[in-house]
């Protein structure tokens, strides 16, 4: 019985995370419990949860060392552009959520990829058919990216550090290399039929010889490590307007892309006011448009506040119900009114109003499912892939960052642009091309996000930060492509309406629902006898099984923080500082 009860604990131990040690005395049990099955790490004077291990470490290292969760979060996104080049990258965009303490600010950072000048709606389409090869895997599916300019402004706005602070670690990862990790080695070995048939992203990531790189052995960047230096160097004009631009803008023009000097130097990064919803107590700051993650999960939140889902159960079929007829709408409506806003409307104050989820409420019955074809988006208002990842970081001083950025596909469009090491984006795909058809996610657009010069293409990423009594007490985020709204919006109703602590909010079976196709995915773990019920209500189900994201989430309670990264992911970190 006490070998049984000791490889028992050592499981429980493995899934509860990878954590720096914290004294048994040092926990505040009042603060979390381990019902649940999962505990999360702990930490007095910070956290950092990111998806790669490595760049963990150099988050929690700028912690340790006194810079604040601005200087960690950029030094965490420029690392991961070395160690995880899946979706880590300088090569893409993405968007930031962060809250300022002593200034009582939360702003969202808008640094998302952005199409080139001479881009159009029909770019892709050839014998009035779309081609997805050059919607995808062709340079033509790259923006501009934003990544290095978005960190740039957080660091001279938000931080405490130089940007060569911050690029410092990376630089050092590229050029002296860094151990290949498992889920690495397992990526590389899945892209290699894409990555290989790119001279320079092979030369990179496989041998001489064509083989493959085993967990253990060092993978070495110089070209990207050099790129890196112009940019210590120079700044971040020496990507955008400099040698790094140029030799990018050379590559587009000898392999028929059409990023050109010009458009680089035409990048901005935007400042944005977060969308702001509230729940039950609590009050929300996530990402506004482009992304479309914000003001569809606070609609969804806003649909659900008025019921007692606590009483109903966590993940109970009638839980499930009501998720699955809210996401439903709110995916109908993106598909209308997602875009960027400089070029659309978007009704966001309309799509957030209490009055207005009152009134989608009452057209979900309780006792059965709606068809999709009953649920259009809602007319006359006023007016990604599963390879993205996220990270948040949390500091002493009550400052928080909430990240999510991307290349879109792994590894992009798995093309590399010649000497200098960075992994192009396939952000472009994000656009629809043609009105009303599925995109390579199965997300449906309109008007909203036809593509047009210089434009931002709509996303799903959600990065967030809950507060309560007006101090951050929640920060998450997940990859997962169009599947991210209903990731995060799950994650934060396990925490503030089910009242579980971070690693078992992060753990729990989630489902998906994003109107058309008219089917819920459903992980594993949801009982049997709950399926039948939702079945039996007309409810219809993908028949393969998946995971469904993939968060990294904090939450700082009672002077602890307390953080977890998702269980679903390999090789992932949270480390708390002591």
């Amino acid at each position: 019985m006490k070998t049984l009860f000791k490889s028992l604990l050592l499981v429980v131990n493995v899934i509860a995370f990878i954590a720096v040690p914290v004294k048994a005395q040092e926990y505040n049990p009042a603060s979390f419990s381990s019902r649940d099955g999962f505990v999360p790490v702990v930490g007095k004077n910070g956290m950092v949860t990111v998806r790669e291990t490595i760049a963990a470490e150099i988050g929690a290292e700028i912690l340790e060392k006194g810079g604040n969760a601005v200087d960690a979060a950029a030094a965490v996104g420029f690392a991961l552009a070395v160690t995880y080049p899946q979706a880590g990258n300088i090569g893409g965009g993405g968007f930031m959520v962060v809250h300022i303490a002593d200034k009582n600010e939360t702003v969202a950072i808008d640094y998302r990829e952005m199409s080139a000048g001479t881009a159009s709606h029909d770019l892709y389409v050839v014998d009035d058919k779309v081609d997805n090869k050059l919607a995808k895997y062709h340079r033509k599916s790259s923006g501009v990216p934003g990544t290095v300019m978005g960190m740039a402004l957080a660091i001279e706005k938000y931080g405490t550090l130089s940007l060569n602070d911050v690029l410092e670690p990376a630089y050092k990862l590229a050029k002296d290399g860094f151990p290949v990790y498992t889920q690495l080695e397992a990526s590389l070995i899945r892209s290699k039929e894409r990555l290989g048939a790119d001279p320079a992203a092979s030369k990179v990531f496989y041998k001489a010889d064509g083989s493959n790189y085993k967990t253990g052995e060092i993978l070495v960047q110089e070209d990207l490590g050099w790129s890196i230096k112009q940019i210590m160097d120079n700044g971040v004009d020496a990507f955008y307007k400099g040698e790094i631009a140029e030799r990018i803008s050379a590559d587009m023009a000898a392999n028929d892309g059409i990023l050109t000097m010009d458009d680089f130097a035409a990048y901005k990064v935007y400042e944005r006011e977060p969308v702001w919803g509230s729940y039950k107590g609590y009050d929300i700051a996530t990402m506004p448009p482009p992304s479309s993650g914000g003001m569809h999960m606070v609609q969804m939140m806003n649909m659900l506040e008025n019921d007692d889902l606590k009483s109903m159960g966590h993940n109970s079929a009638a839980t499930l119900h009501l998720y699955i007829e809210s996401m439903r709408q709110a995916y109908a409506d993106r598909s209308l009114y997602a875009g960027d806003p400089a070029f659309f409307n978007i009704p966001v104050d309309k799509l957030i109003d209490k009055e207005y989820a009152k009134e989608i409420r009452a057209r979900i019955p309780m006792d059965r499912a709606r068809d999709s074809s009953e649920v259009a988006p809602t007319k006359n208002l006023a007016y990604e892939s599963p390879e993205t990842t996220h990270y948040s970081v949390m500091d002493k001083w009550g400052n928080a960052v909430s990240n999510t950025y991307t290349l879109n596909f792994g590894f992009g469009n798995g093309i590399m642009a010649e000497n200098t090491g960075i992994l192009l984006n396939n952000e472009l795909d994000d656009f629809d091309h043609e009105p009303y058809k599925p995109d390579a996610n199965g997300n449906i657009s309109g008007k909203a996000n036809a593509q047009e010069p210089h434009k931002r293409p709509r996303s799903s990423m959600t990065p967030t930060i809950v507060f309560k009594d007006g101090k951050p007490f929640l920060v998450t985020g997940s990859p997962g492509g169009g599947t991210i709204i209903n990731t995060v919006f799950q994650t934060v109703m396990n925490v503030i309406e089910f009242d579980m602590n971070v690693a078992a909010a992060s753990s729990k079976p989630r489902i998906n629902h994003q109107w058309m196709p008219d089917m819920t995915t459903i992980e594993a773990g949801v009982s049997q006898d709950t399926l039948n019920i939702l079945e039996g209500m007309g409810h219809k189900f993908n028949a393969g099984r998946r995971t469904l994201g993939s968060t990294n989430s904090i939450v700082y309670r009672d002077g602890w923080f307390y953080g977890a990264h998702d269980p679903r992911s390999m090789n992932a970190a949270t480390i708390g500082i002591e």
